[in-house]
Protein backbone atom coordinates (compact mmCIF):
# COMPACT_ATOMS: atom_id res chain seq x y z
CA UNK A 1 0.00 0.00 0.00
CA UNK A 2 1.19 3.28 -1.06
CA UNK A 3 2.25 6.02 1.79
CA UNK A 4 -0.57 8.12 2.51
CA UNK A 5 -0.06 11.79 1.28
CA UNK A 6 -0.11 14.35 3.92
CA UNK A 7 -0.51 18.06 2.01
CA UNK A 8 2.49 20.08 3.83
CA UNK A 9 1.43 23.10 6.10
CA UNK A 10 -0.06 25.88 4.75
CA UNK A 11 -0.24 24.58 1.66
CA UNK A 12 -3.82 25.50 -0.73
CA UNK A 13 -5.11 21.54 -0.47
CA UNK A 14 -4.71 21.62 2.54
CA UNK A 15 -6.78 24.76 3.54
CA UNK A 16 -9.10 23.27 1.12
CA UNK A 17 -9.59 19.76 2.35
CA UNK A 18 -9.38 20.65 5.94
CA UNK A 19 -12.71 21.41 7.78
CA UNK A 20 -12.34 21.57 11.46
CA UNK A 21 -14.07 23.72 13.31
CA UNK A 22 -11.18 25.24 14.78
CA UNK A 23 -10.16 29.20 13.35
CA UNK A 24 -6.75 29.19 14.10
CA UNK A 25 -5.49 26.18 11.82
CA UNK A 26 -7.08 28.32 8.64
CA UNK A 27 -4.06 31.69 9.78
CA UNK A 28 -1.49 29.85 8.72
CA UNK A 29 -2.97 28.95 4.92
CA UNK A 30 -4.37 32.42 5.08
CA UNK A 31 -1.34 34.27 5.79
CA UNK A 32 0.38 32.41 3.43
CA UNK A 33 -2.31 32.96 0.56
CA UNK A 34 -2.09 36.14 1.04
CA UNK A 35 1.54 36.44 0.58
CA UNK A 36 2.29 33.90 -2.47
CA UNK A 37 -0.89 34.35 -4.18
CA UNK A 38 -1.85 38.32 -3.44
CA UNK A 39 1.67 39.35 -3.29
CA UNK A 40 0.81 41.19 0.37
CA UNK A 41 3.91 43.54 1.13
CA UNK A 42 5.45 42.47 4.57
CA UNK A 43 4.62 44.80 6.96
CA UNK A 44 0.76 44.68 5.78
CA UNK A 45 1.54 40.87 6.20
CA UNK A 46 2.77 41.16 9.60
CA UNK A 47 -0.09 43.82 10.83
CA UNK A 48 -2.49 40.91 8.79
CA UNK A 49 -0.80 38.16 11.58
CA UNK A 50 -0.90 40.33 14.55
CA UNK A 51 -4.83 40.52 13.75
CA UNK A 52 -5.30 37.08 12.90
CA UNK A 53 -3.51 36.46 16.01
CA UNK A 54 -6.30 38.34 18.26
CA UNK A 55 -9.04 37.16 16.85
CA UNK A 56 -8.11 33.18 16.84
CA UNK A 57 -7.40 33.92 20.62
CA UNK A 58 -10.82 35.46 21.11
CA UNK A 59 -12.38 33.01 19.14
CA UNK A 60 -11.15 30.17 20.76
CA UNK A 61 -12.44 31.60 23.69
CA UNK A 62 -16.00 33.06 22.44
CA UNK A 63 -16.73 31.86 19.27
CA UNK A 64 -18.98 29.41 18.06
CA UNK A 65 -18.55 25.40 17.70
CA UNK A 66 -18.17 26.08 14.06
CA UNK A 67 -16.91 28.11 11.34
CA UNK A 68 -20.23 27.60 9.58
CA UNK A 69 -22.30 29.09 12.81
CA UNK A 70 -20.45 32.33 12.63
CA UNK A 71 -22.75 35.19 12.15
CA UNK A 72 -23.11 38.95 12.41
CA UNK A 73 -23.82 38.50 16.34
CA UNK A 74 -20.72 36.69 16.60
CA UNK A 75 -18.41 39.60 14.71
CA UNK A 76 -20.39 42.04 16.35
CA UNK A 77 -19.36 40.76 19.73
CA UNK A 78 -15.35 40.60 18.77
CA UNK A 79 -15.64 44.23 17.48
CA UNK A 80 -17.53 44.95 20.70
CA UNK A 81 -14.33 43.42 22.37
CA UNK A 82 -11.93 45.81 20.77
CA UNK A 83 -14.17 49.06 21.71
CA UNK A 84 -13.96 47.77 25.45
CA UNK A 85 -10.27 47.73 24.61
CA UNK A 86 -10.42 51.61 24.00
CA UNK A 87 -8.53 50.97 20.22
CA UNK A 88 -8.88 54.02 17.83
CA UNK A 89 -11.38 53.90 15.32
CA UNK A 90 -8.48 53.45 12.20
CA UNK A 91 -6.80 50.43 14.36
CA UNK A 92 -10.96 48.83 14.81
CA UNK A 93 -11.13 49.53 11.12
CA UNK A 94 -7.85 47.06 10.26
CA UNK A 95 -8.76 44.45 12.32
CA UNK A 96 -12.73 45.01 10.08
CA UNK A 97 -10.66 44.55 7.17
CA UNK A 98 -8.34 41.47 8.02
CA UNK A 99 -11.50 39.79 9.81
CA UNK A 100 -13.16 40.38 5.98
CA UNK A 101 -10.36 39.25 3.93
CA UNK A 102 -9.99 36.31 5.62
CA UNK A 103 -14.26 35.18 5.84
CA UNK A 104 -13.38 36.17 1.75
CA UNK A 105 -10.49 33.54 1.63
CA UNK A 106 -12.56 30.96 3.91
CA UNK A 107 -15.47 31.40 0.95
CA UNK A 108 -12.79 30.82 -1.68
CA UNK A 109 -11.08 27.66 -0.23
CA UNK A 110 -15.01 26.27 0.72
CA UNK A 111 -14.18 26.46 4.31
CA UNK A 112 -17.58 28.36 4.64
CA UNK A 113 -20.62 29.05 2.12
CA UNK A 114 -20.97 32.95 2.70
CA UNK A 115 -19.42 35.11 4.90
CA UNK A 116 -20.98 37.36 7.06
CA UNK A 117 -18.04 39.53 7.87
CA UNK A 118 -19.65 41.61 4.64
CA UNK A 119 -22.59 42.77 6.91
CA UNK A 120 -20.46 44.81 9.05
CA UNK A 121 -19.93 48.58 8.22
CA UNK A 122 -16.56 50.43 9.19
CA UNK A 123 -16.27 52.52 12.55
CA UNK A 124 -16.15 56.06 11.42
CA UNK A 125 -12.82 57.32 10.92
CA UNK A 126 -10.69 59.49 11.74
CA UNK A 127 -12.76 61.55 14.06
CA UNK A 128 -9.57 62.85 15.38
CA UNK A 129 -7.91 64.31 12.44
CA UNK A 130 -4.04 64.17 11.61
CA UNK A 131 -1.78 66.58 12.91
CA UNK A 132 0.05 68.47 9.94
CA UNK A 133 2.77 71.60 9.92
CA UNK A 134 1.94 74.76 8.54
CA UNK A 135 4.74 76.15 5.74
CA UNK A 136 6.42 77.90 8.14
CA UNK A 137 7.19 75.12 10.23
CA UNK A 138 8.05 72.79 7.58
CA UNK A 139 11.20 75.25 6.87
CA UNK A 140 11.57 75.70 10.20
CA UNK A 141 12.07 71.51 10.62
CA UNK A 142 14.12 71.51 7.05
CA UNK A 143 16.44 73.91 8.61
CA UNK A 144 16.36 72.33 12.07
CA UNK A 145 19.54 70.22 11.11
CA UNK A 146 23.06 72.12 11.49
CA UNK A 147 27.09 71.87 11.77
CA UNK A 148 26.57 70.28 15.47
CA UNK A 149 24.75 67.41 14.20
CA UNK A 150 26.31 64.52 13.54
CA UNK A 151 25.06 64.22 9.52
CA UNK A 152 23.18 67.50 9.29
CA UNK A 153 23.25 66.90 5.21
CA UNK A 154 21.42 63.10 5.43
CA UNK A 155 19.16 64.34 7.84
CA UNK A 156 18.33 67.57 5.89
CA UNK A 157 17.93 65.37 2.84
CA UNK A 158 15.48 62.60 4.84
CA UNK A 159 12.95 65.71 5.51
CA UNK A 160 12.95 67.47 2.58
CA UNK A 161 12.52 63.79 0.78
CA UNK A 162 9.55 63.26 3.14
CA UNK A 163 7.92 66.12 2.58
CA UNK A 164 8.45 66.81 -1.06
CA UNK A 165 7.20 63.30 -2.17
CA UNK A 166 5.11 62.46 0.25
CA UNK A 167 6.18 59.31 0.67
CA UNK A 168 5.42 56.68 3.49
CA UNK A 169 8.80 55.98 6.22
CA UNK A 170 9.47 52.50 4.82
CA UNK A 171 9.08 54.29 1.12
CA UNK A 172 12.46 56.56 2.17
CA UNK A 173 14.02 53.63 3.62
CA UNK A 174 13.62 51.63 0.62
CA UNK A 175 14.97 54.21 -1.76
CA UNK A 176 17.90 53.35 -3.78
CA UNK A 177 20.08 55.41 -5.92
CA UNK A 178 18.90 53.99 -9.18
CA UNK A 179 15.73 54.83 -7.97
CA UNK A 180 16.66 58.94 -7.76
CA UNK A 181 16.30 60.61 -10.78
CA UNK A 182 17.69 63.96 -9.98
CA UNK A 183 18.30 65.48 -13.35
CA UNK A 184 14.67 64.64 -14.02
CA UNK A 185 13.03 65.69 -11.01
CA UNK A 186 11.67 62.21 -9.69
CA UNK A 187 12.06 59.13 -8.09
CA UNK A 188 10.56 55.64 -7.88
CA UNK A 189 8.46 54.40 -4.82
CA UNK A 190 7.85 51.12 -3.70
CA UNK A 191 5.08 51.16 -2.21
CA UNK A 192 2.43 48.43 -0.31
CA UNK A 193 1.82 45.40 -2.52
CA UNK A 194 4.74 46.32 -4.44
CA UNK A 195 3.62 48.78 -6.35
CA UNK A 196 6.07 51.47 -7.92
CA UNK A 197 5.07 55.27 -8.61
CA UNK A 198 6.80 58.12 -9.46
CA UNK A 199 6.95 60.94 -7.07
CA UNK A 200 8.76 64.14 -7.61
CA UNK A 201 11.21 65.99 -5.90
CA UNK A 202 11.16 69.65 -5.73
CA UNK A 203 14.25 71.91 -5.69
CA UNK A 204 15.29 71.94 -1.90
CA UNK A 205 14.56 68.42 -1.76
CA UNK A 206 17.23 68.33 -5.15
CA UNK A 207 19.75 70.82 -3.82
CA UNK A 208 19.47 68.73 -0.32
CA UNK A 209 20.40 65.30 -1.97
CA UNK A 210 23.33 66.92 -4.39
CA UNK A 211 24.87 67.84 -1.15
CA UNK A 212 24.46 64.65 0.60
CA UNK A 213 25.58 62.57 -1.86
CA UNK A 214 28.74 64.47 -2.95
CA UNK A 215 29.29 65.14 0.85
CA UNK A 216 28.49 62.65 3.36
CA UNK A 217 27.16 59.62 1.71
CA UNK A 218 30.47 58.41 0.56
CA UNK A 219 31.83 58.39 4.25
CA UNK A 220 28.91 56.54 5.09
CA UNK A 221 27.93 53.54 2.90
CA UNK A 222 29.43 50.50 1.92
CA UNK A 223 30.88 50.36 -1.12
CA UNK A 224 28.27 47.75 -2.28
CA UNK A 225 25.56 49.72 -0.65
CA UNK A 226 22.64 50.85 -2.86
CA UNK A 227 20.29 52.30 -0.54
CA UNK A 228 20.36 56.10 -0.67
CA UNK A 229 20.00 56.72 3.41
CA UNK A 230 22.32 54.86 5.25
CA UNK A 231 23.26 55.03 9.28
CA UNK A 232 26.75 55.45 10.09
CA UNK A 233 27.43 51.91 10.31
CA UNK A 234 26.77 52.00 6.13
CA UNK A 235 23.27 50.11 6.94
CA UNK A 236 19.76 50.81 5.65
CA UNK A 237 18.04 53.20 8.28
CA UNK A 238 15.45 51.80 10.49
CA UNK A 239 11.60 52.82 11.18
CA UNK A 240 12.84 53.70 14.77
CA UNK A 241 15.98 55.81 13.43
CA UNK A 242 13.20 57.89 11.10
CA UNK A 243 11.39 58.39 14.06
CA UNK A 244 14.05 59.44 16.23
CA UNK A 245 15.50 61.75 14.00
CA UNK A 246 12.10 63.43 13.16
CA UNK A 247 10.74 63.26 16.68
CA UNK A 248 14.58 65.01 17.52
CA UNK A 249 14.28 67.69 15.18
CA UNK A 250 10.63 68.36 15.77
CA UNK A 251 11.13 69.00 19.24
CA UNK A 252 14.12 71.55 18.52
CA UNK A 253 11.51 73.70 16.56
CA UNK A 254 9.10 73.68 19.66
CA UNK A 255 6.85 71.36 17.49
CA UNK A 256 4.13 69.38 18.91
CA UNK A 257 5.12 66.05 20.34
CA UNK A 258 2.54 64.69 17.91
CA UNK A 259 4.90 64.85 15.06
CA UNK A 260 6.50 62.01 13.66
CA UNK A 261 7.43 60.79 10.03
CA UNK A 262 3.88 60.56 8.89
CA UNK A 263 3.12 64.54 10.08
CA UNK A 264 5.26 65.14 7.05
CA UNK A 265 3.23 63.04 4.26
CA UNK A 266 0.34 64.87 6.00
CA UNK A 267 1.52 67.93 6.08
CA UNK A 268 2.26 67.09 2.27
CA UNK A 269 -0.88 65.94 1.13
CA UNK A 270 -3.20 68.35 3.37
CA UNK A 271 -0.43 71.63 1.42
CA UNK A 272 -0.90 70.00 -2.08
CA UNK A 273 -4.92 70.20 -1.69
CA UNK A 274 -4.80 73.74 -0.42
CA UNK A 275 -2.59 75.05 -3.37
CA UNK A 276 -4.95 73.09 -5.33
CA UNK A 277 -4.26 69.55 -6.15
CA UNK A 278 -7.06 67.43 -7.79
CA UNK A 279 -7.83 64.67 -5.62
CA UNK A 280 -7.80 61.93 -7.99
CA UNK A 281 -3.74 63.36 -8.96
CA UNK A 282 -3.19 62.94 -4.72
CA UNK A 283 -4.42 59.69 -4.74
CA UNK A 284 -1.99 58.74 -6.60
CA UNK A 285 1.22 60.29 -5.49
CA UNK A 286 0.22 59.01 -2.33
CA UNK A 287 0.07 55.38 -3.84
CA UNK A 288 -3.55 54.91 -1.64
CA UNK A 289 -5.63 52.50 -3.25
CA UNK A 290 -8.78 53.91 -2.78
CA UNK A 291 -10.13 57.72 -2.90
CA UNK A 292 -11.72 57.49 0.55
CA UNK A 293 -8.59 57.33 1.92
CA UNK A 294 -7.13 60.45 0.15
CA UNK A 295 -10.51 62.18 1.21
CA UNK A 296 -9.54 62.41 4.63
CA UNK A 297 -7.60 65.24 3.75
CA UNK A 298 -10.29 67.64 2.18
CA UNK A 299 -11.72 67.50 5.72
CA UNK A 300 -8.43 68.54 7.57
CA UNK A 301 -8.10 71.61 5.09
CA UNK A 302 -11.51 72.57 5.67
CA UNK A 303 -10.88 72.08 9.48
CA UNK A 304 -7.86 74.57 8.71
CA UNK A 305 -9.98 77.27 6.66
CA UNK A 306 -12.46 76.73 9.48
CA UNK A 307 -9.87 77.71 12.41
CA UNK A 308 -9.14 80.62 10.12
CA UNK A 309 -12.34 81.87 9.27
CA UNK A 310 -13.26 81.99 12.95
CA UNK A 311 -9.67 83.89 13.97
CA UNK A 312 -9.96 86.46 11.32
CA UNK A 313 -13.47 86.86 10.65
CA UNK A 314 -15.20 90.02 12.65
CA UNK A 315 -18.09 87.75 13.97
CA UNK A 316 -15.81 85.01 14.13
Amino acid sequence: MPPRFTPPAGSRFSAVTAKPARLDVHVEPFLHYLDAECGMAANTLAAYRTDMQQFAAWFADHGPASLKQVDLQTLSRYLDHLHARNLKATSIARHLVTIKTFFRYLVLEAVVTESAAELLNSPKLWQKLPAVLSPEAVDRLLAAPTRQDRYPLRDRAILAVMYATGCRTSEVIGLTLDAVHLTERFCRALGKGNKERLVSLNPVAIAALEAYLAHERPLLAREDSRHLFVSRSGKPLTRVMMWMLVKRYAGRIGASRQVSPHTLRHSFATHMLAGGAEIRALQELLGHASIRTTQIYTHVEHSRLKSVHAKHHPRG
